[in-house]
């Protein structure tokens, strides 16, 4: 008989799953989901504080290896890869702490969501800033870089990555909800 698999690592391999599955798309085509990584991490801070130590690593390993996937084996473009591709790893870090700073703060009251808005708009916007003034700056594929140039690039592409990032987060609001509610009325049930 198998002993069933510990929460933490059903966690872990839902959310390496979610971002192998829709890593791939980076915008290619409009039938696939968008992209989860963000969200990945946000939710790997939330539920897997204490395993910080190898999922937050292994998780890093996974994007950097299905980027290289995509571009080597599936013709996905290379164009992001420049010396900048390694802000993520500060950046996906500000994702996961959001997501730690939510879980010390979760109390399982209404207010939780309040929190849960915050620390999702902080942590994306600290990830976005990395990434993309990274990019813009360092990346060497813009050819006379401005601050105009940079601020349209913001006001372009921020709120699509909010937005991805929110609805993935919220799907996961959703499940946490039910499977929270589905294990309180099986304690009641056992009580009896």
């Amino acid at each position: 008989m198998f002993a069933p698999i510990p929460r933490r690592f059903a966690l872990f391999a839902l959310l390496a799953l979610s971002m192998a599955a829709t890593r791939f798309s980076h915008g290619s085509a409009p039938w696939l989901p968008p992209d989860a990584s963000w969200a990945v991490f946000f939710l790997g801070g939330f539920y897997l504080t204490r395993q910080w130590r190898w999922a937050l690593g292994i998780l890093l390993i996974e994007a950097v290896g299905v980027d290289c996937l995509a571009i080597q084996h599936y013709g996905i473009s290379n164009y992001c890869v420049t010396l900048a591709y390694w802000f993520i790893v500060p950046a996906y870090s500000a994702l996961w702490l959001g997501g730690a700073w939510l879980r010390r703060h979760y109390q399982q009251v209404p207010l939780d969501l309040v929190r849960l808005l915050a620390s999702l708009t902080v942590s994306v916007t600290i990830c976005f800033l990395l990434t993309q003034a990274s990019f813009y700056w360092l990346g060497g594929r813009v050819e006379h870089p401005s601050f105009a140039g940079w601020w349209f690039n913001v006001t372009r592409w921020y709120g699509r990555f909010l937005a991805v990032s929110c609805a993935y987060v919220a799907l996961a609001v959703l499940l946490h909800v039910a499977f929270t509610q589905r294990s309180h009325a099986n304690a009641a049930l056992q009580s009896q």
